[in-house]
């Protein structure tokens, strides 16, 4: 649930994750490579509901991949604080995803991090890629649909990656 009312007009949450120990460095913060691993998992949640996480690749061999991100490492977070992971950007063509997400630390809403990605849907079977089946854009559409007033466009690194 987002608290926020600048958060909850310009963004879906998706999850909210505990920093673990194992996640921290000798710094005494959240190391960087576990910011991407709170962002895979907070997008693994929402490949499920357009039908395309490890449910997906498991039983009809097709997934995405990521090709090409960027991130941004804005604040620290540490041991045992919480950050909520919501999704800012989403938008897709005939065989590519494009979205954002921001992680900000639960208690002070400071932004944390950001992850900007763009994947491919792949056919497992052919390691080649493929186009979306018609009912995964059904889905993909309506949730844009549904969630676009609350997209932001503005700080997309790879606008003009997808091809309408």
């Amino acid at each position: 649930m987002i608290k926020s009312l600048k958060e909850e007009q310009m963004s879906v949450h998706v999850t909210t994750k505990k920093i673990i120990k194992e996640w921290t460095d000798y710094n005494d913060h959240m190391n960087m490579a576990y910011y991407v691993l709170i962002f895979d998992l907070a997008w693994e949640v929402i490949l499920e509901k357009f039908k395309m996480g490890e449910h997906s690749a498991k039983t009809t061999k097709k997934s995405t991949m990521v090709v090409e991100t960027h991130t941004t490492y804005d604040n620290e977070v540490k041991q045992g604080e919480e950050v909520d992971i919501v999704l800012t950007y989403f938008d897709h063509d005939k065989k590519r995803l494009h979205f954002r997400l921001e992680m900000h630390e639960k208690k002070t809403k400071k932004l944390s991090a950001t992850i900007e990605m763009l994947s491919l849907y792949i056919d497992l079977n052919k390691r080649k890629v493929a186009e979306f089946e018609n009912e995964k854009i059904k889905i993909m559409d309506d949730f844009i649909s549904q969630n676009k007033s609350k997209f932001v466009k503005n700080n997309l690194v790879m606008e003009g990656k997808l091809k309408k």
